[in-house]
């Protein structure tokens, strides 16, 4: 087990149950943290626990069904997650989805309905439950996945580009409230984004074996991305852009 900064920390995990929730799991446990996953898929989300807690015998390793599109139940998982550990230092913030269309005037604004959802309702629902505990703690922090197509936009994904972007910034203004909340002797938490171009893992290459996924970042180095965050001191990364591919 880790002996680094995520030593006896408490990470809670949105999204815990896919590839890169599961991937998490197993690299925020390895690294000494109590891990509290959420995932409104339980079978899934039960998979997920129960093999980061194998690979890590003896790490605290829990899961829950949270309804993160409901406000209340999303702050009565923060509270119940620091009532039980006693701290909530972080929250990794992996709910995704993705819809796209063949042009730009083929949109379909059902497409938008359904990711301003997935991609923009849980990261404000997340970050107004969890914001008062990860700033009690002496290393919380609020870690975003976003996607390149927020800084530079294709014409067949206005919708989902549109929400990432509307994820980030409302991630940078609460990068902004642990900026004053630590006033002139700088942040002690911090709300950072992680940008890829897409996520890999290894059931997708075994699905297309010829394929190159030119630019996409594995799960496992997104995980291990995520436990740099807390690597580097709170003012280094809030409000930060941490880009894992190429910028455009």
């Amino acid at each position: 087990m880790g002996n680094g900064a995520l030593e006896g920390a408490v990470i809670a995990v949105a999204g815990a149950g896919g590839p890169a929730g599961r991937a998490a799991l197993l690299r925020l446990a390895e690294a000494g943290a109590t891990v509290v996953g959420s995932d409104n898929d339980p079978e899934r989300l039960a998979a997920a626990v129960d093999a980061a807690r194998y690979a890590h015998g003896g790490a605290t390793v829990t899961g829950e069904t949270v309804d993160l599109l409901d406000l209340e139940s999303t702050r009565d998982w923060a509270a119940r997650t620091e009532k039980e550990f006693g701290r909530v230092d972080g929250l990794v913030h992996l709910v995704g989805g993705w819809r796209g269309s063949e042009t730009f005037t083929k949109t379909s604004l059902d497409d938008w309905d359904f990711l301003e959802l997935l991609l923009v309702r849980t990261v404000q629902h997340t970050t107004l439950a969890f914001h008062e505990a990860l700033q009690r703690s002496d290393r919380g922090r609020y870690v975003l996945i976003s996607a390149a197509g927020a800084t530079k936009p294709t014409a067949g994904n206005a919708a989902y580009a549109a929400g990432k972007a509307a994820a980030e910034a409302w991630t940078l203004a609460m990068a902004d409230y642990f900026r004053k909340a630590g006033g002139e002797q700088g942040p002690t938490s911090a709300a950072a984004i992680l940008v890829v171009k897409a996520l890999v893992h290894d059931a997708m290459r075994a699905d297309r074996p010829n394929a190159k996924f030119a630019g996409f970042t594995d799960v496992k180095d997104l995980a291990e991305s995520i436990v740099d965050v807390w690597d580097k001191p709170a003012a280094e990364v809030n409000g930060k852009r941490l880009w894992l591919t190429e910028k455009p």
